[in-house]
């Protein structure tokens, strides 16, 4: 009966964790590492991006995305959707080609490989002559021309890869061809382009490396035309209504070409070096696109003067009189143009540029062309991230004032909607508004909208205007001059580049309630900020905070605080700063935390921590913790990459005023920076040791850092005796050492004259030393203490006064209980005694049922250094699940992490790129989408899709995505039987769907 009875209660525990947890790692938001490849479908309407380390992102319609990561460790080189279909093909640099499809799957689609290929040349050849350069996917949707370093032209059939040896294109029949004054001078090289008629699409004109490009008709299998440029060809482009094609070289021109009649040996009809007479560099593609009035768009990347402009990235736009250079601050990776009208064949209206670190997106049909603001892809890190806080169920007021200060920032954008609308974006809407803020190095704040699938920007805080910087008001890079040429004009939003790094913002926090912000920096500056629908102009002054309380012997070696302005400042509608806190020594701002109802911040450092009254802009407390034997507490956590920054600053200065700048170097510069602050957080913020199977040790009260400030708590709960409540402060240090302090606030009638007082109530040591994470207060229910004034927007309940309260102190190696106010320990979970591991991040989550509305749970959400996750219950401390979720190598990731209140989770998987996950089964926020099949009256009836009216639904949707497929089966071209496993696994699956 007993053995029964403990299998009925181990049963009930594990229903409840299926109701209540399940690890998903959902969406990936910001902007893909290190893009390498862009391909855009006109039928479909969606654009995919390729990276180096090999995934594969589709995006449409706002909420419409789709990610695939390849098998292989190998980087994406090239991307072509198959034409009015839903497949795609990746060439990859390991010279693989593989197919994916958009499969319809119970009424959503999803990105599924369906198949991969390489091509095998004959026996004993060199490894160049299968090496594919340049791939062109037929309009008939059935062929890939696959053009190979060895010049030769390889025809496969599609989806199946079936290789048509038959009418393979080989270097000898081209060579052949060509008239015997030109192959005698030259060779031909790789295939550097394939383009295929737009008016006939048996004629495909192959461009190879030394110039010459040959049209070739694929049917009758011989050379219409040949045409003998001498350059080197970079990019070539069959005009529309198929007369002309145009090709670009590597010295900076382009040409015209006729096509049509004989073989054309005379020189081309036009030549152009726009950004001559001197070298210039590579034009490398070139697009010119018709429009109904008037002349045609010119678009080509390259071609800038290469000794005065050789480092700048641009492109460039000529429309009648109109001619601009279009400036981006990283390299260009790939362009196209989106067309208006039927078919995807007028004018064009959006010119959509993939540069390494962000998306631009102009309005070709607006005047001036300006810039379309990105409602995904945008570029995270435009200035390094240092910090991030997530604020959940924002009141409908609040998110509105947020949104209209941030509108005001977006005048300079085009009004016109997103251009990219393919899918159907079929996930519900977002149940809560929420906001994900993340600091960043510049000393920015930026606001988020991470309510969905799509991180938003709302709105920008500037801190900087509060003070003096180095930055030079001469240095504007914005600007060109008038008869400027070339005619630059600045695009782009990402400018890693600060002028000061002591501007860095390291902790926010934020009261959705009150509207008070406060953000900390990396000189010891704290902001208390209010929202104002108005601009003002005010005066913002420090009040100094000396945390060393005048002990001798110390000298601080690190940066020195920033010079705050004396004169008034015009603030913009938006957070306006009203109070300053400076802390002495102006160290790292490791803990921060605000309270809206008393109107108190918190805020500590390694030196010690402080109480402010921003009603009355007094201090209330100041308490060092600074152990006399710690020395490296003193140099400050500059001191060791000062130099580089330094350094890095002052180069970026030169390079402003001579108008000739490094970027690639300075982008893999700032990418090893901000490297080295991560890692430099986690070894003196996170004290970082190697993971090891111990029980727990205690640690020395003289190691480094002791006295640094981890976390602060704001209670109402029983410090003097079980029958009095009072406002209460507490403290935890990396010396694994808790204060707490009670607080006396006088009657809200009498708030802004009385001060308010705080004296010491309780000390505790914890007796392995072990660095505090975190400090949580329950109540009689052993509920977690509401946030402020959540009771009195009647968002919480009122918590239990009645009971006895208890104090939860998780240090990095155990979860220990106190009781309270007697603060004696009551239970203890050890973490590292089990398993090596140590607590690196921990909040306060509720996990709401999935089946049932009413029940939920509040547990502690816990981050280790080994990467692993793990849900402790509240108030019993008992181990609920674990998950493994970030690498344990990945020590930017583990310090990026931040939780949210319904156990959902953001980290950094790269500097630009935030991972999402949920450890909740109600809160979950992942794509879900359907892409339909298209429809073209263009295609023949052998090619044309089977349709039944104007739409296709998700079943027909389903049956095409099987039929090609099944067309990989039968054609038997697979030779990866697993693959065969799983696609067939696939189509059962399909088969039992509707």
């Amino acid at each position: 009966m007993k053995r029964f009875r403990r299998h009925g209660q181990e049963s009930q525990r594990d229903r409840v964790k299926q109701e209540l947890f399940q690890f998903n790692k959902a969406i990936e938001h910001g902007f893909p590492h290190q893009p390498s490849a862009l391909s855009y479908s006109p039928t479909l309407q969606l654009l995919a991006i390729g990276t180096r380390s090999g995934a594969i992102k589709l995006y449409g319609a706002p909420g419409v995305e789709f990610m695939g990561l390849h098998d292989e460790n190998a980087a994406v080189t090239q991307v072509h959707f198959l034409p009015h279909q839903v497949e795609l093909v990746t060439l990859l640099d390991d010279n693989s080609l593989h197919m994916w499809t958009l499969r319809a799957h119970k009424g959503l689609s999803e990105l599924l490989e369906i198949g991969r290929f390489t091509l095998t040349g004959p026996p004993g050849a060199p490894p160049s002559v299968t090496r594919v350069t340049a791939v062109l996917a037929h309009s008939s949707g059935e062929l890939l021309l696959l053009g190979t370093e060895g010049g030769h032209v390889f025809i496969v059939e599609v989806p199946g890869f079936r290789e048509l040896e038959e009418r393979n294109i080989s270097l000898d029949q081209v060579a052949n061809s060509v008239p015997d004054d030109y192959i005698g001078r030259r060779n031909l090289e790789h295939v550097e382009a394939l383009q295929e008629n737009p008016v006939n699409p048996n004629q495909v004109v192959i461009g190879y490396g030394r110039g010459l490009m040959v049209i070739w008709d694929v049917e009758k299998q011989c050379a219409i035309q040949h045409i003998p440029a001498t350059q080197q060809l970079e990019s070539v482009w069959w005009t529309e209504d198929g007369s002309y094609i145009l090709s670009s070289h590597s010295d900076g021109s382009y040409c015209r070409w006729m096509v049509g009649g004989e073989d054309v040996n005379e020189e081309e009809e036009k030549s152009d070096i726009p950004y001559g007479h001197f070298p210039c560099k590579a034009i490398s593609k070139i697009v010119q696109l018709p429009t109904e009035e008037g002349p045609p768009f010119l678009l080509f990347s390259g071609g800038m003067p290469r000794a005065s402009y050789g480092d700048r990235h641009c492109i460039t736009v000529i429309h009648s009189k109109t001619h601009v250079a279009l400036d981006f601050t990283s390299r260009i990776i790939d362009f196209f143009a989106i067309r208006d009208g039927p078919q995807y064949t007028g004018d064009p209206s959006a010119l959509v540029v993939l540069v390494e670190e962000e998306l631009v997106v102009i309005d070709l049909q607006t005047e001036g062309w300006p810039v379309i603001q990105t409602p995904y892809l945008v570029p995270l890190h435009s200035s390094a991230i240092t910090c991030s806080h997530h604020v959940s169920a924002i009141p409908l007021k609040l998110w509105e004032r947020v949104i209209a200060a941030g509108d005001l920032q977006k005048t300079h954008y085009s009004k016109k909607p997103w251009p990219i609308t393919g899918g159907q974006n079929m996930a519900p809407d977002p149940p809560q508004r929420d906001l994900l803020l993340t600091g960043h190095e510049d000393g920015t704040v930026r606001f988020w909208d991470a309510s969905g699938v799509c991180l938003y920007p709302m709105y920008k805080l500037s801190t900087a205007g509060v003070f003096h910087t180095d930055a030079d008001p001469n240095d504007n890079m914005n600007q060109g001059t008038e008869g400027e040429w070339p005619p630059f004009r600045k695009v782009g939003c990402f400018d890693p580049y600060s002028d000061d790094p002591r501007l860095g913002i390291q902790k926010i926090h934020l009261c959705k309630y009150s509207g008070y912000l406060t953000v900390a920096g990396t000189a010891g500056q704290i902001l208390v900020l209010e929202l104002n629908d108005e601009a003002a102009e005010q005066t913002v002054e420090a009040k100094v905070v000396d945390l060393l309380q005048g002990q001798e012997g110390f000298r601080w070696k690190g940066h020195t605080r920033l010079d705050v302005r004396e004169e008034p400042v015009l603030f913009p509608p938006g957070f306006q700063p009203f109070s300053l806190v400076q802390c002495q020594p102006p160290a790292v701002v490791t803990a921060l935390t605000l309270h809206s109802e008393w109107k108190l911040v918190a805020f500590g450092t390694s030196h010690g921590f402080g109480l402010y009254d921003y009603q009355q802009k007094n201090t209330v407390l100041i308490k060092c913790t600074l152990n006399p034997s710690d020395q490296l507490a003193m140099e400050g956590p500059l001191s060791r990459v000062k130099s580089i920054k330094k350094s890095l600053r002052q180069s970026f200065r030169r390079i402003r005023r001579s108008r000739v700048s490094l970027r690639k170097h300075h982008v893999n510069n700032a990418a090893k920076l901000q490297e080295a602050n991560a890692r430099l957080e986690a070894e003196l913020a996170e004290m970082e040791l190697a993971p090891v199977q111990r029980k727990i040790e205690a640690r020395s009260s003289d190691d480094s850092f002791t006295g640094l400030v981890r976390t602060l708590y704001f209670a109402d709960s029983f410090l003097s005796d079980s029958s009095h409540n009072t406002p209460s402060l507490w403290a935890g240090t990396n010396g694994g050492c808790v204060f707490a302090y009670m607080l006396r606030l006088p009657p809200v009638e009498h708030r802004a004259d009385e001060p308010i007082t705080a004296q010491p109530a309780k000390e505790i040591q914890l007796m392995h030393r072990a660095p505090v994470v975190g400090i949580v207060v329950l109540d009689g229910h052993g509920a977690p203490s509401p946030e402020p004034l959540e009771v009195a927007h009647d968002l919480a309940r009122s918590p239990d006064m009645q009971g006895s309260h208890h104090l939860l102190v998780i240090s990095e190696e155990q979860f220990k209980v106190f009781t309270l106010p007697k603060v004696s320990a009551k239970m203890k979970l050890k973490l590292t005694a089990t398993d090596g591991s140590r607590v690196r991040r921990v909040g306060v989550a509720w996990f709401g049922s999935s089946r049932s509305e009413d029940y939920g749970e509040s547990g502690l959400v816990v981050l280790t250094n080994q990467g692993d996750l793990h849900v402790v219950s509240l108030p019993t401390v008992k181990m609920q699940v674990q998950y493994p979720c970030i690498r344990r190598e990945d020590v930017s990731g583990i310090a990026s992490c931040v939780f949210t209140k319904h156990g959902q989770g953001f980290y950094l998987i790269s500097p630009s790129e935030f991972e999402r996950f949920s450890l909740s089964t109600r809160h979950v926020v992942e794509p879900r989408c359907l892409v339909e099949v298209p429809l073209h009256s263009g295609l023949s009836n052998q090619h044309r899709p089977k349709h039944d009216g104007a739409h296709r639904n998700a079943r027909q949707d389903s049956e095409d995505a099987e039929s090609a497929a099944r067309r990989v089966m039968e054609h038997a071209l697979l030779n990866d039987e697993k693959v065969l496993q799983e696609i067939q696994k696939s189509l059962e699956g399909d088969q039992t769907v509707n």
